[in-house]
Parts: C-alpha cells; sequence; structure tokens
C-alpha cells in the first residue's frame, strides 16, 4: 500500500494506492470484492458515510486478490485505472473495474484512517 494525495503531489485527498490481479473465478476474471453506492443511488442509505454518492466496497472476499491487497470494505474508490469514480453511476463504476482487457486493476481509494496514519506509511 501506498500513501499518496490524489491531485497533485503536495495536496489534495489523502489516498492509498492498491493494485489487484485479476484472477479466475468460475469462467470470468474476478476481483473479490463488492461495491455499492453512485451518483444515482440512495446516499442516505451509504453505511459508511451518510449522504455520500461515491462508490464504496461493500464486501471483501477472504483470500481473494482484494483482500491480499489490502482493501477493505468502507473503503471509498476514487479512482479505476485512471478513471475518476468520484461522480460515477453503480453501473459505470463497475463496467471500468471490469473491464476485460485489464488484468490489473490500480485503485485509488480513501480510507478514515488515512488521516491518523498519514505519518506512518508502514501502517
Amino acid at each position: 500500500l501506498t500513501i499518496m494525495a490524489a491531485g497533485s503531489p503536495t495536496g489534495g485527498i489523502p489516498c492509498l494506492l492498491i493494485e489487484i490481479m485479476k484472477e479466475p473465478v468460475g469462467g470470468s476474471a474476478g476481483l473479490g470484492f463488492s461495491i455499492g453506492g453512485g451518483i444515482d443511488q440512495d446516499a442516505s442509505r451509504n453505511p459508511w458515510a451518510p449522504d455520500d454518492t461515491g462508490i464504496f466496497v461493500t464486501n471483501v472476499m477472504p483470500d481473494g486478490p482484494a483482500a491480499r491487497a489490502g482493501l477493505n470494505p468502507g473503503d471509498k474508490i476514487l479512482q479505476a485505472n485512471g478513471y475518476d469514480l468520484t461522480m460515477a453511476t453503480h453501473k459505470d463504476a463497475i463496467k471500468y473495474l471490469t473491464k476485460k482487457k485489464e488484468q490489473i486493476i490500480r485503485l485509488k481509494i480513501f480510507r478514515p484512517d488515512i488521516l491518523r496514519t498519514r505519518g506512518n506509511p508502514a501502517m
């Protein structure tokens, strides 16, 4: 995991960079996590950040690719392979996360405890 600030090297939203390698699961390539949210969803039902329309990780499969990479339920996905997901619909987020031609997904995520651990890259 790498801690950085999205937007510029000197400022912006503190985020983590997580790289996930897709693995074959039942005939397709899986990432081992599920998402919820999006600008087209009811943000008042978001259990991690009420009224936030972002894309959030809702479930991480134990021992799956996402779990091994360090992704956690409640992580907010800001980008996937350079695609901005901060204003994405749920359907668009799924489309960017599951592109068949991309075997590695590089995520920029926000996690509330980043603010507490920002000075400690070892986490």
